[in-house]
């Protein structure tokens, strides 16, 4: 009996806990729903802690909105046309002849920063290469045709111009202080989603991803430092802005690191200093101004730091010397190890590339060396591809390379089978105006505006000052007389 008593008062006991531990957990989940009310919460704060003192520090909120509205109005959506030729793949095949090929536009979109209040706007060579169209949209819904100033494929960047005035703009920051780790704001229109800002931060500095292609014969020779960050970007961002906590543009976005094609956690911006360098050159003189100190280099191992007798991984190995070169000329040798430009340290093949590309051919730097051990500054005055000192001015695009067109004179036969007694023939259409006004190879040109054109530099002479609408009149080989309107 007595055990029986004591299990009956265990169980109550237990009973008692059960329904104290039912009344708990009903309360927690009524008040999980009641907090969906609106109550008032403070805002979660971050702690900034003083490296040189940890036990410092102050409280401040994490708040991206100055920023945000600071450089949202100056980041422009970016979209363009590209006629292109096609051909339907299935006439062969099904019907046996070759098809005519038909012109279709191609659309594309991008991102692009206005740089300067009266519509300068730096954005992506990838986003405008070979367009016949430009149109840049601004974030109040005001749309401009984009003029192109120039383009630079070894970096990526081009510059445009809308005739606007008094526009927002985004101050350049330094991107020599930017440091990993630290916050920052990509600010583009990512599929087509205008106006959408994203935060991340720093992942690491000069980083080069093989993204451009290296080609002489174009005079393209890639040149990758980019910032990485893990801010959210996908297509249509190119050539937005990365931006600091302060709305100033530390880079371009370009490019993400995908299986997919969307964003996957890595992205890529050009160095703010690499882009206002460039951005200075194309509007001055036409072209990039690039200098040379005149060295092959590459990256230090640890099998190479053993070979030559360093006693720590850093700087970048001169591997040999260029003749004429500014290295030549400041006494450098092969086997030094570069380990600053100016001021700044440099470990690495992209951040020595990065460094030299601030400069135009002319400019006088120190360079900082490590040879048996001993640092020596050497000041160079550097030099351009061609060996000069000189900045280099792009001579003014010549009408055919503005109307995207080759020429030929038309053959007395021709003109004759015709019916015609001047006219000048189009045999290459590879972009420009003449392929966006449906102009088709093989077309002869007889009148501009109602004047008769005979050959090819009357041509070019025709239309060298004409502004606005121009009527193109001609026929093509088949007797088929048409009329084209250019934009000019």
């Amino acid at each position: 009996m007595t055990i029986m008593k004591r299990a009956l008062g265990y169980f109550a006991m237990g009973l008692a806990g059960a329904l104290i531990a039912l009344t708990v957990h009903d309360r927690t989940r009524s008040s999980t729903q009641l907090s969906s009310n609106p109550t008032p919460v403070e805002t979660p704060q971050v702690r900034y802690v003083n490296l040189a003192n940890p036990t410092g520090g102050t409280t401040a909120a994490l708040d991206f909105t100055y920023a945000s509205e600071a450089t949202v109005n100056a980041v422009v959506h970016v979209t363009t046309e590209t006629a292109v030729n096609v051909r339907d793949p299935f006439a062969d095949f099904f019907w046996g002849y070759r098809a005519p090929q038909q012109q279709q536009l191609r659309q594309g979109a991008g991102s692009g920063v206005i740089i300067s209040a009266d519509g300068y706007i730096v954005t992506n060579n990838h986003v405008v290469e070979g367009a016949d169209k430009i149109s840049v949209h601004l974030n109040d819904n005001r749309m401009y045709e984009g003029k192109l100033i120039g383009r630079d494929p070894s970096t990526d960047l081009a510059l445009l111009k809308i005739d606007a005035s008094d526009l927002a703009t985004v101050p350049y920051g330094n991107s020599d202080a930017v440091r990993v780790g630290e916050w920052v704001l990509a600010v583009g229109n990512p599929m087509n989603l205008t106006s959408t800002v994203t935060a991340g931060i720093v992942s690491a500095k000069a980083r080069n991803i093989n993204l451009l292609q290296y080609d002489a014969s174009r005079d393209i020779f890639p040149l990758e430092s980019f910032i990485q960050t893990d801010a959210a970007v996908n297509p249509g961002n190119s050539g937005g802005a990365l931006v600091n906590v302060s709305g100033e543009l530390v880079g371009i976005n370009t490019a993400i690191a995908s299986t997919t094609g969307m964003y996957t956690g890595y992205s890529f911006a050009i160095p703010v200093n690499i882009v206002q360098k460039v951005a200075n050159d194309l509007l001055e003189f036409g072209s990039v101004q690039r200098a040379y100190i005149g060295v092959s280099i590459r990256d230090i191992d640890q099998v190479l730091a053993n070979e030559v007798g360093l006693d720590r991984i850093r700087g970048v190995y001169v591997n040999g010397i260029t003749d004429g070169g500014a290295a030549q000329h400041a006494g450098m040798k092969t086997g030094d190890v570069i380990v600053k430009v100016g001021s700044i340290d440099v470990n690495n093949v992209p951040q020595l590339q990065e460094q030299m590309a601030k400069f135009r051919p002319g400019n006088k730097v120190p360079v900082t060396v490590l040879r048996n051990g001993q640092e020596q500054v050497f000041d160079m005055t550097l030099r351009g591809r061609e060996g000069t000192t000189v900045a280099r001015v792009e001579e003014p695009r010549s009408i055919s390379s503005t109307l995207g067109a080759e020429f030929q004179a038309v053959t007395k036969d021709e003109l004759n089978a015709l019916k015609l007694d001047h006219g000048v023939k189009v045999t290459t259409i590879n972009g420009g105006k003449f392929r966006s006004s449906g102009i088709r190879e093989g077309f002869i040109i007889t009148k501009v505006d109602q004047e008769p054109v005979k050959d090819a530099s009357q041509l070019e002479r025709l239309l060298a000052n004409k502004r606005g609408g121009v009527l193109v009149e001609g026929v093509y080989p088949n007797g088929t007389r048409a009329f084209y309107g250019l934009g000019l």
